[in-house]
């Protein structure tokens, strides 16, 4: 009797590394359930991207939730009073943190997994070429593993959750690397903290910098719009 395909929530920004996880989960045999965050968000052309990354590496469903971060403010991405740094010199955790987000984010997939029957939930991040975001450590991601089993139907009735972090020890180079292996076309990402409209980067964050010196250093033409 050939076995169910497994399930899968993928949190999906939009952007170059969780359009590579999508691929990975899908290599992995997963049926992926994508899921995007509204979250009040300055660069929101990153939803649009989501959707498009969505249906070309064949996720099962896509959908996108809304959470006001934006009510709560505290940092560049949310608040359109805060400057985006544009200059690689920030000590310390920078502005473009959002106040709980990944713990948000993953929370609202941990419901959705509870409702499709999914115990793996992948999200894209990265301790290693990254801006120092607390909640992108493999301590967070640890901890949040065993708060879903403790704090949810399915784990106290048996499930094991697990939260897949597939990226975190790589460079932005291996991820690139990874990605083009699956077939991923990062024309279709955005990753700026600050994209137009259009999803033109603007070059200059700290996003941009990491993205661009990733393609760089895998040897793999850039192909991303700049305004």
């Amino acid at each position: 009797m050939k076995s169910e395909m497994k399930s899968a929530i993928v949190l999906l920004s939009g952007g170059l590394d969780s359009a590579t996880v999508l691929a990975i989960a899908r290599s992995q045999g997963y049926r992926t359930f994508a899921l995007s965050v509204h979250y009040g968000q300055r660069h929101i052309a990153e939803l649009e991207a989501a959707g498009r990354v969505a249906k070309a590496l064949g996720a099962h469903e896509h959908r996108v939730m809304g959470v006001d971060l934006a009510g709560i403010g505290g940092s560049a991405l949310t608040d359109t009073a805060m400057a985006v740094p544009e200059t690689g010199s920030t000590t310390g955790i920078p502005v473009t943190y959002v106040p709980a987000r990944n713990t948000i984010m993953l929370s609202l997939a941990l419901g959705w997994a509870e409702v499709v029957g999914a115990t793996d939930i992948f999200v894209g991040v990265n301790a290693v070429d990254y801006s120092g975001y607390p909640d992108c450590r493999p301590e967070f991601i640890e901890a949040f593993e065993r708060l879903a089993n403790l704090a949810t139907k399915a784990g106290v009735e048996g499930a094991r959750f697990a939260i897949q972090a597939p990226l975190i020890t790589l460079s932005k180079a291996d991820i690139i690397r990874t990605g083009i292996s699956l077939g991923v076309d990062y024309g279709m990402t955005v990753s700026c903290y600050q994209a137009d409209a259009a999803g033109r980067a603007c070059g200059k964050c700290d996003s941009c910098r990491l993205r661009a010196t990733g393609f760089a250093a895998a040897g793999v033409v850039d192909p991303t719009a700049y305004a």
